[in-house]
């Protein structure tokens, strides 16, 4: 019940980001820059230590895959948006999002299998991160010069993405052993979607102090979740 919950409210939270964008376009800098700084902190602050503290691969390990997580989601980013560089009107952009937020739906699964302490932390950083990547769905499809109902339907597809990753991991259970560089890995998926993608997202010909700020604010907001729910 809690898995279907969080479900439907990664779809809503995609679909409003998207909603938010159509109407206060000069406030998304702000919400960008939260999001950053969220998806960094669950990285730093609670899925690599929860890798190392898990126990089953010693830390050098743990750290590597962290590397290999962050180079193999930069290496599929790339190859996506050379595609998408190559595709009219937006479409294959606003399908590497759906990607990305597929991934996000599969970190939360996998999370909650850990324990259900990582889950709801991971579960707040997605949360705004699908916010965000509602955002910049409608931003890709409507740079590219497509209208409001394409971007709507891509919205759409965007929002249900992340319902579609959590539910893929409810077909299987993760050995225990692999709990931590499975943690790993997602943590160097946030750390690249963190600093390659929404901070300079953000910070590109924005007020840079405010935009810093919200960026600071939302790792100190993921710095507090982990020790409430901890």
């Amino acid at each position: 019940m809690l898995l279907l919950l969080i479900a439907l409210a990664a779809f809503a939270s995609t679909l409003l980001g998207g909603l938010f964008a159509l109407g206060l376009r000069d406030k998304l800098h702000l919400i960008l820059g939260f999001s950053a700084g969220a998806v960094v902190g669950v990285a730093f602050f609670d899925l690599l230590p929860e890798a190392v503290n898990i126990g089953f691969s010693a830390p050098g390990v743990i750290m590597s895959w962290t590397a290999a997580g962050f180079l193999a989601y930069l290496l599929l980013d790339r190859i996506l948006l050379f595609f998408a560089d190559s595709a009219p009107r937006g479409s294959a952009g606003a399908g590497v999002l759906c990607c990305h937020s597929l991934l996000d739906g599969v970190a939360i699964g996998l999370a909650f299998q850990a324990s259900r302490s990582v889950g709801i932390v991971v579960t707040i950083a997605v949360l705004t991160h699908d916010f965000s990547d509602g955002i910049n769905t409608m931003n890709i499809v409507f740079r590219s010069g497509g209208d409001r109902l394409r971007a709507l339907r891509w919205l759409l597809a965007d929002a249900a993405a992340p319902v579609a990753g959590i539910a893929a991991t409810r077909l299987f259970d993760l050995p225990v052993d692999r709990f931590g560089p499975a943690l790993a890995t997602f943590a160097g998926f946030f750390l690249y979607i963190g600093a390659s993608d929404l901070i300079p997202e953000s910070y590109h010909a924005h007020p840079k102090f405010l935009t810093t700020a919200m960026t600071l604010a939302g790792a100190l907001v993921l710095y507090l979740a982990v020790a409430l729910v901890g």
